[in-house]
């Protein structure tokens, strides 16, 4: 079973990740049921009905990716128990707004994933964007990858694990040191 880093912690996958075959062809339906399955965006809006029918909510997981609409997906998320965000190439930081969007302005309160190029050197901004849970690319050393977690102290922007920026969390502790002192 593949491993995967989650709530920063390295731990067994059970979901697949559903890719196009090299013709470009998606299973059907029912070549999914009863697996825990990450489905591409495109292919569950076409299956959506026939997917919620046959299976427990916990058993799907959608991927969406870069130039995928996740304002789309909101309709959906009661539907759903993961979504996933596929960064085709390292380079590529589409996937950070997505994750951004999905958990600021949607409200997506489940497993928030990063599939595809996953990489250590990326790790803890994808965690400032939301992403929970990360599928670190299969040739890299996941427990390595954990390390990335400890590497930075002090991030200065806001983000979505928090939004004050440093120079505000430095403000209100300078208030406070001085509403302190006077007491």
């Amino acid at each position: 079973m593949a491993l995967i880093i989650k709530n920063r912690e390295v731990v067994e996958d059970d979901w697949t990740v559903v890719r196009a075959a090299e013709d470009g062809t998606l299973p059907a339906v029912d070549a999914l049921l009863p697996a825990r399955g990450i489905v591409p965006f495109t292919w569950w809006k076409e299956h959506k009905n026939a997917l919620t029918a046959a299976q427990k909510k916990e058993l799907i997981g959608v991927w969406l990716a870069p130039d995928d609409e996740p304002a789309e997906l909101v309709e959906d998320f009661d539907k759903i128990a993961l979504i996933a965000v596929d960064f085709p190439k390292f380079s590529d930081g589409r996937g950070f707004s997505i994750g951004r969007l999905l958990r600021e302005r949607y409200q997506w309160k489940g497993e928030l994933r990063a599939i595809g190029d996953v990489l250590r050197d990326q790790l803890r901004f994808h965690a400032r964007c939301g992403f929970d849970a990360f599928a670190v690319r299969a040739d890299k050393d996941i427990h390595d990858a954990l390390n990335a977690f400890a590497e930075l102290s002090i991030p200065y922007q806001g983000a979505v694990d928090n939004p004050e920026p440093l120079f505000r969390r430095r403000g209100a502790a300078e208030r406070s040191s001085v509403a302190g002192a006077s007491a």
